[in-house]
């Protein structure tokens, strides 16, 4: 070919216009809808056709008065009152329901972009109720109608979850992608995920942190013939096989109790956090006072931590007297820091006791010069790293080796100084 014909064939190619967007939705094929979709209307499920195929959907309504264990959905305003009024910097304060979305996914199973999301359950909170939007996938064909039908591509919510953070919208962002030629953006959304903040506030008072557990110990409320959750993905791939919607509807009010119990967890996680000492035990405020403190709110964690060496007995305040004790150091409180670790120390796991050990001879070393005691502190810190397990060989060696220099070094303060 020559060089002319060469030009002109690429003068041809760049007289094609681009494919525009509406192009793109164009070459989208849209799935025919379910032979089941008929059976699935009759059992109470809405259909709903978009662009992009079918979507079925149950809506439901709740009054701010509706119970769900030992508490009012509409104590969820409270909740906002008491974020105002406690006006504390804390990563799950909301102060209003504005575009407010308490959010949970079923999905067909764990991980892997072979698995995908068959249930979007939607609970929005507004001035005179609540309603709940749950969309399931009317088979994995038309998985674009029903990611798009979901309106979480449209921006500036803020997502409560049940870890969330972990699983519901990783996976979400990963099947969005897959499909990102056809969907409106997914957006950086704001991410509460109260998992996390049920750690923070139960370590060490919950055996466990399945949100069933919680339920039944912190919120009142006990789930009957409740379909577990690892047998979701089963059910609806049988649904979709069958046509039989009817154990499907189990799984929606599975998914339908978690929702509620987002809302009443979040109630109960606020009330914790700003009301002060209630009726909780001395490890859940110790907890608190500590998370406080790890988000530098020394005052309210300070407050906090004094309250329950005050309300609860002496083997019930071991951390808090520990983590006050740090809390008193910071504020350069030395005297108050040495009586917290010494009262702490009996109540106390080996590591901490370790670390209150060291804590006190630092103190009585470079504050009290009292290096007798300082030796003494030492040496108790020493007995246990030797008769301790927590640490492999190299490590609990360098420890040693580390305590051993401190108490070399006081002593040789405690023969210049004569103390």
């Amino acid at each position: 070919m020559s060089y002319e014909n060469k030009i002109l064939q690429m003068k041809k190619m760049l007289k094609k216009a681009p494919k525009t967007e509406q192009d793109e939705k164009k070459m989208f094929k849209k799935p025919a809808v379910p032979i089941y979709a008929k059976q699935w209307e009759e059992a109470g499920l809405k259909r709903i056709d978009n662009d992009y195929g079918t979507v079925f959907l149950i809506e439901k309504h709740y009054s701010v008065d509706y119970q769900h264990g030992d508490f009012r959905l509409g104590e969820l305003y409270d909740a906002f009152q008491l974020w105002k009024s406690c006006n504390d910097q804390h990563p799950i304060a909301l102060t209003n329901a504005t575009n407010l979305v308490f959010y949970d996914t079923e999905t067909t199973g764990l991980k892997g972009v072979g698995t995908q999301i068959f249930l979007n359950g939607i609970l929005e909170a507004g001035q005179s109720g609540f309603v709940l939007k749950q969309y399931v996938l009317a088979d994995p064909s038309h998985e674009v109608a029903f990611l798009w039908e979901s309106k979480l591509w449209q921006e500036n919510k803020t997502i409560v979850t049940y870890n969330g953070k972990s699983f519901d919208w990783p996976q979400l962002q990963t099947r969005w992608t897959l499909h990102k030629k056809d969907l409106p953006k997914l957006p950086e959304q704001k991410q509460i995920d109260l998992l996390h903040g049920s750690k923070r506030i139960w370590k060490n008072d919950l055996s466990r942190m399945k949100l069933s557990q919680v339920e039944e110990e912190k919120l009142g409320f006990h789930r009957v013939g409740d379909v577990p959750g690892y047998l979701a993905p089963i059910i609806y791939l049988d649904a979709v096989k069958s046509g039989e919607p009817s154990a499907l509807l189990k799984v929606l009010e599975h998914n339908e109790y978690d929702l509620l119990s987002l809302i009443t967890l979040y109630i109960q996680a606020t009330k914790l956090l700003c009301e002060g000492i209630q009726e909780e035990s001395a490890t859940t405020y110790t907890n608190i006072g500590k998370w406080y403190g790890d988000l530098s709110n020394t005052v309210k964690s300070g407050e906090l931590l004094e309250q329950i060496t005050r309300q609860y007995n002496n083997n019930e305040t071991g951390y808090a007297y520990y983590h006050l004790a740090f809390h008193q150091k910071k504020q350069q409180n030395f005297e108050k820091a040495y009586y917290s670790f010494n009262h702490a120390i009996p109540y106390i796991e080996e590591r901490q006791q370790i670390i209150a050990y060291i804590e006190l001879a630092k103190i009585d070393e470079h504050r009290n010069q009292n290096y007798e005691q300082a030796i003494y502190y030492t040496n108790q810190a020493y007995l246990l790293v030797q008769k301790s397990f927590l640490w492999k060989a190299e490590q609990k060696h360098k420890k040693l080796i580390e305590l051993e220099k401190r108490r070399v070094r006081n002593e040789k303060k405690q023969i210049l100084h004569g103390k």
